[in-house]
């Protein structure tokens, strides 16, 4: 035996013809399938790839929702500006209501300051009257000097005018009436004095100088009496009588009357006849 006997060759067995064609067979369907796939690889990179997306179509509902929220935002708009000019009109109202009170208030004073003063006017005439009362009265219980009581009666003009003023006694007295149902003071002597031809001015400021002025201590009958100063401040005026009496449009409560001078003492007198 020879002694490489038991040495295992470092050849490698040879494979079968077989198995060499198996495996040549496999390799080439493998190499075939790889040229397939490239040439399809390269057919499909010569041709671009197009994707198409597809977008969601409106439907019918959805349609009528668009609608009715454009609606809405519309409506909200539309209150929002509403909303605005109400706004503005409540502001201008309140800032004419501010300006309106102002006025009624600055009114209100002015119609109060006026209402003081002429109460202040009323006060001192009253107080005036009453002095010359007193005093009338004092000098005609003392002396009977004062004022004239003659008891002589009218005649002529003076009659024909102390009629007609007597015939009005127990009329009304109305401010600013003359006649023939009512009268004021200076109206009654305007209409007395009118039946003999005499056109005396209305008031009785304008009556106060419209004649002689005469002392109270001679008096006649058909002369005029005035209460306050002669002119502006001459504020009633009627006729004197005789005998000491007087007929005139006193006041509302009295109405047209026939009175004593001290009931209600003139302070002057006019003589137009």
């Amino acid at each position: 035996m020879s002694h490489t006997a038991h040495i295992r060759s470092h050849r490698k067995p040879r494979r079968s013809a077989s198995t060499i064609a198996m495996r040549a067979g496999v390799a080439g369907g493998v190499l075939s399938t790889l040229a397939v796939a490239g040439a399809s690889g390269s057919a499909n990179a010569a041709e671009p790839v197009t994707q198409t997306l597809e977008l969601p179509t409106l439907t019918a509902d959805v349609a009528t929702q668009v609608a009715q929220s454009a609606d809405a935002t519309q409506l909200a708009a539309a209150n929002y500006e509403l909303q605005a000019e109400r706004d503005a009109a409540a502001a201008n109202a309140a800032k004419q209501a501010k300006a309106d009170l102002a006025e009624a208030k600055k009114k209100a004073a002015e119609a109060k300051k006026k209402a003081e003063e002429a109460a202040r006017k009323e006060a001192a005439a009253r107080a005036s009257r009453a002095a010359a009362r007193t005093t009338l009265s004092a000098s005609v219980g003392s002396t009977g000097a004062s004022v004239s009581t003659s008891t002589s009666s009218a005649t002529g003009s003076a009659a024909t005018v102390l009629a007609f003023a007597k015939a009005q006694i127990g009329k009304s007295y109305v401010l600013g009436a003359s006649g023939p149902n009512a009268w004021d003071c200076s109206g009654l002597v305007q209409a007395a004095f009118k039946q003999v031809g005499i056109d005396l001015p209305r008031v009785s400021q304008d009556q106060s100088t419209a004649g002689t002025q005469v002392s109270l201590s001679n008096l006649q009958p058909g002369d005029i009496l005035y209460w306050g100063s002669a002119g502006s401040g001459a504020y009633h005026v009627a006729i004197y009588a005789g005998d000491g009496m007087f007929v005139g449009a006193q006041n509302p409560s009295t109405g047209i009357v026939e009175k004593p001078l001290s009931y209600d003492p003139p302070t002057g007198a006019v003589r137009v006849l």
